[in-house]
C-alpha cells in the first residue's frame, strides 16, 4: 500500500509548509516530474551546466528542501538535482507500493536515467544515504561514487530508542532562537524554517520497506568511490564500529570520517562542513 496523509486537511497543511519553505531555496531552480515505474517523482534542478552532477537524497519523513541551507556552495560550480524520495511526503507520488530494496533500486534508476548525465555524485542523508548505497550495491552504472551522511544501513535500528533521540532533537526547535544558539549546534533560523514543514510531516502514513542491513559481501562488492561521514555520537549506529568493520572489508573505494561531538542530527549541527565535504568528494570523483 502506497504511502499517504492521514487525511485532505493534513497533505493541505503539509503542502502550505513546503511551499512558504520552499521560498528559501537560494539559487533559481526548474521543478519537474519524472516519470518512473512507481509514480511521479519531484526533482528540482539548479546550478550550471558543466561540472560533476550531484543528486541530494534526503533522511526519512522529510523532502529535498531539508537541503535548502546547502545549494547556493553546491550550485555554484555544480548542476545539482534535489529528489522528493518516493514513499515519503513531498511532491513525488507512490502509485505502486514499493516493497522492496530492489524496487528502491529500480525507482532511483529510473531517475538517475532522466537526468542526462553518464554519471552523477550521490549524497545521501540517514535514509538517503541508505539509498544511495543501496543503489550502489546493485546497479552502480550511472554512479560516479556516493558520500553517505550518517547513513542508515550500519545496524538495525532500535526504534523506541531513535524516537526518544528525534523527540529530544526536536525539543530546542520550539526555543526562541537566542536560547537555541546556546544549547544546540546550527543555524536557529534553518531550524525555524523548517519546523513547520516538520510537524505537518507527522500526519503522514509511509509504508516503507523495511531497514535492510548491508551485509559484508555487499559492502565488499561496492566497486565505487564511497565516503561514509559519521557522527561521534550518532543514535543510529555506533561510529567507531562501523568505521572498523569497514577498515577490516578491505575495501579500498570505501572511506569513513567520523565527526567529534556530532550526532544523527550532523547537518544541522555541522552545515558547513557537510557542504565542503559533498563539494571536495564531488571534484575529487567527476566519474
Amino acid at each position: 500500500m502506497p504511502g499517504t496523509f492521514a487525511n485532505p486537511k493534513a497533505q493541505e497543511r503539509y503542502f502550505a509548509a513546503y511551499a512558504e519553505a520552499l521560498r528559501k531555496w537560494p539559487v533559481p531552480a526548474e521543478e519537474r516530474d519524472v516519470e518512473t515505474k512507481f509514480g511521479p517523482t519531484r526533482v528540482r534542478s539548479s546550478g550550471p551546466a558543466g561540472g560533476t552532477p550531484i543528486v541530494l537524497l534526503h533522511g526519512v519523513m522529510g523532502s529535498s528542501l531539508s537541503w535548502y541551507p546547502h545549494l547556493a556552495e553546491l550550485a555554484a560550480r555544480h548542476p545539482v538535482y534535489a529528489i522528493d524520495s518516493i514513499g515519503e511526503p513531498g511532491h513525488s507520488v507512490e502509485t505502486v507500493a514499493v516493497r522492496t530494496d530492489d524496487d528502491l533500486a529500480e525507482w532511483l534508476s529510473e531517475v538517475l536515467d532522466s537526468l542526462g548525465h553518464e554519471k552523477v555524485c550521490l549524497a545521501g542523508v540517514s535514509r538517503g544515504g541508505f539509498l544511495a548505497l543501496n543503489l550502489a550495491t546493485r546497479s552502480p552504472g550511472r554512479i560516479a561514487g556516493v558520500i553517505g551522511l550518517e547513513p542508515a544501513g550500519f545496524a538495525a535500528i532500535n526504534v523506541a530508542k531513535f524516537v526518544l533521540w528525534a523527540l529530544k532533537e526536536i525539543g530546542p526547535w520550539l526555543l526562541p532562537a537566542a536560547i537555541q544558539r546556546r544549547i544546540v549546534a546550527g543555524d536557529p533560523e534553518v531550524r525555524r524554517t523548517l519546523r513547520p514543514l516538520l510537524f505537518a510531516t507527522f500526519a503522514y502514513k509511509a509504508q516503507l520497506p523495511p531497514q535492510h542491513v548491508f551485509t559484508d559481501n555487499e559492502l565488499r562488492a561496492i566497486e565505487v568511490p564511497v565516503l561514509l561521514v559519521l557522527g561521534e555520537r550518532s543514535h543510529i549506529h555506533r561510529a567507531r564500529e562501523v568505521a572498523d568493520r569497514v577498515a577490516a572489508l578491505k575495501n579500498p573505494r570505501i572511506r569513513t570520517e567520523i565527526v567529534p561531538g556530532a550526532t544523527h542530527a550532523l547537518t544541522l549541527q555541522q552545515p558547513g562542513l557537510v557542504t565542503a565535504r559533498v563539494l571536495d568528494f564531488a571534484e575529487a570523483n567527476p566519474g
